[in-house]
C-alpha cells in the first residue's frame, strides 16, 4: 500500500481503502502525477464543432459530459455556447431547467474548487444571479472518480481530454477495481482506456464523443479489447491526426489524436492529417469532416472504409496503400512463418554494473559476451566500440555458481549494492546477479540483422555472429531465407510500409521498429525466390544501394505500377 495512503487510512479509520486511495489521488500535488495536460482553445472549440456542440442548435435540450475537466478547457467554451443557445431559444426555459445539461468530473481536490469559482463567475457573467450560478455549478460539477462517480444513465455529447496516466501511479487497490469494472485495461493499458470506455458506454442512441488523447491504442496490444468494443457497438466517425501539432499549452512526449465516436452502425471514416492550429483553419476543417457531401479528390480530408475491425490495429493510412497491404497480407506469410526469428536484445536492469570495455571486465572469458549497441551500426555497417556484457546464466539453466567463478564472484561483490535494489532482485533476493532477460551465448555466434528501435527509414544492419545484441536494439535471424537477401528485403519501402502501417507514428515521422510491427512483415517462402533474383537482392544489400533494393524487392512481390506508386517513388519497369 503507498505511504500516502497507508497514512491517509490511519488517520480515517472507517474509510475502505478504495476511498482512502481516491482520497489520496484527489489530494496528490503534481500535473504529471495527475495525467493533467491543457488543450488550446482553438482545439476545444474544433472538437466541440465536431461532435455538433454549435449555437446554432438547441443545447439546453442536450445533456454533455466533461469527465475530467481540469482547470476548465472544454467546460467553459461549452458553457459559453450552452448560454448562447439558451438565450437565443425563442422561448428561453427557465434557468433551473440548465442544471440538467451538464456533468463535469474532476478528481483533484484543489483544481475542483479553482474551476468551480471559475463556472459561477461565468455563469454571473452571463446574468444569472449569484445563487442560481452557484446552485447551478453545484448541479454540473461532481467532485470524484470519473471511473467509480454515480451518473445519469446517458448522454448526447462527450468531450474532453481523459488524463494520461501509467499503471505504476495508481494504487493496486483502485487498480483492481479498475478492473474488475472495465474490460479494456488489458495489459499496460494507460488510465484514458477506461476512460474511453465508460464515456462510450453513457452516449445516448444518438450520441457522440470527441476526444483528443493520446494515439497508441489505435495500434498498439492493449488497446485491443477498446478496438473490439468500438468496432462492435459504435461508428469510428472521424479521426484526426495531431502528432507535431502544438494542440497544447504544454509540449508533451504524448502522439494525440482527435476521434469522433458515434453510436452508429460502422461506416466510413472521415481522416484529417496534422491541420495548422488555427480558429478559422480548423473552423473549416471541421466543416468538411461533418458535412454530407463526400469530400473532394486532393482535400485536406479523405475517406477510409473498414478502419475498425474487431480489436485489428487501426489502420489510417492511404486507401491505395492499405490496399497493397491486405493485397500482401492474403499472398504471403507473416516473417517468422518461413523460418525466420525476430527477437530484442537483452535488457540487465543495471548496465552500468553488467556492461563495461569487455578487454577490462575481470571475470572469466565464459562469463562475458561482446556487446553491439545501437551507436556501433550508425553508420549502416557494425563498428564495434569494443563493449561486453556480464552473463551470469549457467548454460543449464538458472544462474552460474559464484563459487566456481571467483573472478565473476569478486565482480559482483563489488556492485551487490547496486544490484540488489532492483525490483528483480527484490523480489527473489538469491538470484539478486540475474540479468532481466536471459543471455544465450549462441546468439553471439549467430549471423543476425540488427535494427534499431526509432528510425525514419528502415536501417537494417548486417551483423555476422560475433556480438551479442543489447536491448535497444531488435534482431533477426533465418534459417532459410539468405540474411543478405532478407536485409534487401527489409531495407525496400515494402518492409517499411508494414511498419509505418501498424506503427504509431513518433514526432519527426520517426517510427517504432519494435518485433510487434516486424512481424507483421509478409516475405515468401526462400524456396519460391528465383536463382537469379536471391543474386540481385544479395548484392543489392550488400553495395547498400536502396533503389535497387526496391526495385528488385517490387519484383519478388509482383507490385503493379499502381502498387509502387502508392508506396512513393520512382516506379520500376
Amino acid at each position: 500500500m503507498p505511504p500516502q495512503i497507508a497514512v491517509r487510512q490511519r488517520a480515517f479509520p472507517d474509510l475502505c481503502p478504495i476511498t482512502a486511495a481516491v482520497e489520496a489521488l484527489s489530494n496528490a500535488g503534481g500535473i504529471e502525477e495527475r495525467g493533467a495536460i491543457f488543450t488550446r482553445r482553438e482545439v476545444v472549440d474544433f472538437i466541440l464543432d465536431l461532435v455538433g456542440y454549435r449555437t446554432d442548435r438547441p443545447l439546453h435540450e442536450l445533456r454533455l459530459l466533461e469527465p475530467s475537466f481540469g482547470d476548465g478547457d472544454f467546460l467553459l467554451p461549452a458553457i459559453d455556447r450552452l448560454l448562447a443557445a439558451w438565450k437565443a431559444a425563442a422561448m428561453p426555459p427557465p434557468q433551473e431547467t440548465l442544471g440538467d445539461c451538464i456533468r463535469a468530473v474532476e478528481l483533484h481536490r484543489s483544481t475542483f474548487e479553482r474551476t468551480h469559482a471559475a463556472v459561477v463567475a461565468r455563469l454571473a457573467g452571463h446574468g444569472i444571479a449569484a445563487s442560481s450560478a452557484e446552485a447551478i455549478a453545484n448541479r454540473w460539477m461532481v467532485h470524484g472518480d470519473f471511473l467509480l462517480a454515480e451518473l445519469p444513465d446517458s448522454f448526447d455529447v462527450v468531450v474532453g481530454n481523459p488524463p494520461y496516466v501509467r499503471q505504476e501511479m495508481i494504487p493496486g487497490v483502485l487498480l483492481a477495481e479498475y478492473r474488475n469494472r472495465y474490460a479494456t485495461i488489458y495489459d499496460r493499458a494507460d488510465l484514458y482506456i477506461p476512460f474511453i470506455e465508460r464515456s462510450l458506454r453513457l452516449l445516448s442512441r444518438a450520441g457522440v464523443l470527441g476526444f483528443i488523447c493520446a494515439d497508441r491504442w489505435m495500434k498498439n496490444r492493449y488497446g485491443g479489447p477498446l478496438r473490439a468494443l468500438i468496432a462492435k457497438e459504435f461508428h469510428l466517425k472521424a479521426h484526426v491526426d495531431m502528432t507535431d501539432t502544438p494542440a497544447f499549452h504544454a509540449d508533451v512526449i504524448a502522439y494525440p489524436a482527435i476521434t469522433i465516436i458515434t453510436r452508429e452502425k460502422p461506416g466510413t471514416t472521415r481522416l484529417a492529417h496534422r491541420p495548422r492550429i488555427d480558429g478559422l483553419v480548423l473552423s473549416s476543417l471541421a466543416r468538411q469532416l461533418t458535412t454530407l457531401e463526400a469530400p473532394q479528390n486532393g482535400g485536406e480530408v479523405r475517406e477510409l472504409h473498414g478502419v475498425a475491425v474487431g480489436d485489428n490495429p487501426w489502420l489510417l493510412e492511404s486507401a491505395d496503400q492499405l490496399s497493397l497491404v491486405r493485397r500482401l497480407e492474403q499472398d504471403f506469410p507473416p516473417i517468422e512463418e518461413v523460418g525466420c526469428k525476430v527477437g530484442i536484445g537483452v535488457a540487465t536492469g543495471a548496465d552500468q554494473a553488467f556492461i563495461g570495455p569487455y578487454d577490462e571486465l575481470d571475470v572469466e572469458d565464459d562469463r562475458k559476451q561482446p556487446l553491439v549497441m545501437t551507436r556501433d551500426i550508425q553508420n549502416g555497417t557494425v563498428e564495434w566500440r569494443g563493449l561486453g556484457v556480464i552473463n551470469p546464466a549457467a548454460d543449464e539453466g538458472g544462474l552460474v555458481d559464484l563459487d566456481r567463478y571467483p573472478r565473476l564472484k569478486r565482480y559482483l561483490d563489488t556492485r551487490k549494492d547496486i544490484l540488489s535494489q532492483r525490483h528483480c532482485a527484490q523480489k527473489t533476493p538469491g538470484h539478486w546477479y540475474k540479468t532481466i532477460d536471459r543471455i544465450t551465448p549462441s546468439l553471439t555466434r549467430t549471423p543476425k540483422l540488427l535494427i534499431p528501435d526509432i528510425k525514419g527509414e528502415a536501417h537494417i544492419v548486417y551483423e555476422e555472429g560475433r556480438l551479442y545484441p543489447h536491448h535497444n536494439l531488435y534482431f533477426i535471424t533465418a534459417e532459410q531465407w539468405d540474411l543478405r537477401a532478407l536485409q534487401a528485403v527489409l531495407l525496400s519501402r515494402i518492409a517499411r510500409l508494414f511498419v509505418a502501417t501498424y506503427s504509431t507514428r513518433m514526432r519527426g515521422g520517426f517510427l517504432r521498429f519494435q518485433a510487434q510491427y516486424l512481424r507483421r512483415i509478409r516475405i515468401p517462402r526462400w524456396t519460391d525466390v528465383p536463382t537469379t533474383l536471391r543474386g540481385k537482392l544479395i548484392n543489392a544489400a550488400i553495395a547498400r544501394d536502396l533503389e535497387a533494393c526496391n526495385a528488385h524487392a517490387f519484383e519478388l512481390y509482383g507490385l503493379t505500377k499502381q502498387e509502387q506508386a502508392a508506396l512513393g517513388g520512382a516506379t520500376c519497369p
